[in-house]
Parts: structure tokens; C-alpha cells; sequence
């Protein structure tokens, strides 16, 4: 269990991302820069004493999830889209991981987007001690199928521990038959996805999205100053080239992958081009009823 400052510092984590969370997705509007959305939700959640825990996704449409717009990304955003805006922030380890669905500038998939929120809250309305993961699974398959949707099965929600995003055990967004029950003390993300496709993804394209995977001799000392900087401001956590305050981060990121120091997430692309929709919150696991900490 966390004591009272560790678990003040996971809510403070929480809220501001939440806030982030809310602010780009008021921000995604027709002719909008991808861009200039990333930024301000960034710069907010490190104007609020908070770092990144992994730079802000923006995935529209068939792609799920780990897409960042680039140092000069032209993208705007189109009528029709449905965006995901997903971000976090981190407060001494302690991590909110959050995320919204908007369609913008019209309502045809509305029953799409508002799904995967249903499928959140529902599962909000009993998680908590003693849940077993299955049942988790169960309620957000059943809530997704019952709208005539798929939940993407090769997506899951996840734990969540200190300077770890991605901890422990994943959450089904169906019923897997996994009968782990949640304890108390325990950090999770709930994030359902809901497609009007065939409900699985495969990778992409590069997302512009890396992490530090191991460290080896690097001859330009460049190189080497960067990647010092990369390890003091986003210690274990995925980062982006946009996000880093250092000359020439884009060229720096892509020299590292070269040497096989950083790896590149791809893009996660609904496998038929079907649409997705996400929404998540993070929980703090006290008790028969679980705490949601990303509030805003």
C-alpha cells in the first residue's frame, strides 16, 4: 500500500494529466496542428512541477495508439477524424496515464466514440480488491460487442509501478480466462479501445516514438551528450525528438536508433482500416472500490 505522501503524489500525477488530457482534446479542431496540440499538453504538464511519462499520442482514425507528430509535422486535423489524445505525467515515479476519443467537427461516429468511454466507467463502477482480470475483460467486451462493436483484443490495459509505465500483468479488454485477482496497493490503467473493424492491431509505420534500450560506446560525443540528457529528463520512460530540449534532438534520435541505443515504437493500425475510439483512467487499487486518480 502506498502511504499518504506517495499515494498525494500519484493523485497529483493523475490530476494533471487529466487537466493535459482535457486541454488537447479542447484543442483538436478542423485545420488544428497535431503539433501545436502535443506541445501545449506537454508544456502544460511540466508548467505544473510534473515530467513526461511518455510524449503525448495523438493517433487518428485507424491507428490505435504511438503516434506523436514529429519536430515539423505539417498535420492538421481533418472533419471526420477521430482523434485520440493520450498523455501522462510523472511526479517522482508516480505516474497518470489517461486518454479521450473526439470526432471532430461532425457527429457520424458518435455510438463509436462514446463506446469506449461506456466500457470505462463501467468497468470504473465495480473494479477494485479482489476483481480477477477476466471479469474486467468480460465487462468491456460485452459493453463494446452489445453497441455492435469489437474491443481490439491485442490491446490491453495494464499496471502500473513506480518509474515503470508498464508493469506486472496486462488488463484484457475481453474475457481471457485470466482469474488474477487485483490486490490492494496495486497501480492500474483501464483503457478500453473499440473499433467498427476486425478488432486487432498490427504495427505501422515509425510513430516518433523511442526509449533508451541499452547503452554501448557512442564516437560522436554528441551522441553521448545527448543521451546523458535523454537519461536524466525521461530516466526509463518512452520520449519523442519533439519533446527534448537539446540541439538537434531529431538528428540525435535518429543517430542512437542507429546504433541500436534507442528503439522505435511503431504505429498501432487497426489490421481491416477500421476506426478506433479509447478512453482510460488510471485506478489506485485501496480497497472494494478503486480510486480513480486521473480527474481532472
Amino acid at each position: 500500500m502506498l502511504n499518504e505522501e506517495q499515494l498525494e503524489k500519484l493523485r497529483k500525477a493523475g490530476r494533471i494529466s487529466a487537466e493535459a488530457r482535457d486541454l488537447g482534446l479542447s484543442m483538436v479542431k478542423p485545420g488544428a496542428k497535431l503539433y501545436d496540440v502535443a506541445q501545449e499538453v506537454e508544456g502544460y504538464i511540466r508548467s505544473r512541477g510534473c515530467k513526461l511519462a511518455f510524449p503525448c499520442n495523438i493517433s487518428r482514425n485507424e491507428i490505435a495508439a504511438h503516434y506523436t507528430p514529429g519536430c515539423t509535422d505539417p498535420s492538421v486535423f481533418e472533419v471526420g477524424d477521430i482523434v485520440k489524445v493520450d498523455c501522462g505525467a510523472i511526479l517522482d515515479g508516480y505516474i497518470g496515464d489517461t486518454a479521450g476519443t473526439v470526432e471532430v467537427g461532425s457527429h457520424s461516429q458518435t455510438s463509436l466514440v462514446e463506446i469506449s468511454k461506456t466500457a470505462r466507467n463501467t468497468v470504473a463502477e465495480f473494479i477494485g480488491e479482489g476483481v480477477p482480470l477476466c471479469e474486467i475483460g468480460s465487462a468491456v467486451e460485452r459493453t463494446i460487442k452489445g453497441a455492435g462493436f469489437q474491443p481490439i483484443v491485442n490491446l490491453c490495459g495494464h499496471q502500473i509501478a513506480q518509474h515503470n509505465l508498464h508493469a506486472g500483468f496486462s488488463v484484457p479488454n475481453y474475457d481471457n480466462g485470466d482469474k488474477y485477482e487485483l490486490e490492494a496497493g496495486t497501480i492500474v490503467a483501464i483503457e478500453p479501445f473499440a473499433t467498427n473493424g476486425k478488432g486487432q492491431i498490427k504495427n505501422g509505420r515509425p510513430g516518433n516514438i523511442v526509449r533508451i534500450i541499452r547503452e554501448r560506446p557512442l564516437s560522436d560525443p554528441k551522441d553521448q551528450e545527448f543521451l546523458d540528457y535523454a537519461k536524466e529528463e525521461f530516466f526509463q520512460q518512452p520520449f519523442c525528438a519533439r519533446s527534448c530540449d537539446f540541439p538537434d534532438a531529431e538528428k540525435r534520435v535518429k543517430s542512437l536508433v542507429r546504433h541500436g541505443v534507442l528503439s522505435s515504437y511503431a504505429e498501432l493500425v487497426e489490421v481491416s482500416g477500421g476506426l478506433v475510439s479509447q478512453h482510460e483512467y488510471t485506478f489506485y487499487i485501496d480497497g472494494k472500490r478503486a480510486e480513480v486518480t486521473t480527474l481532472p
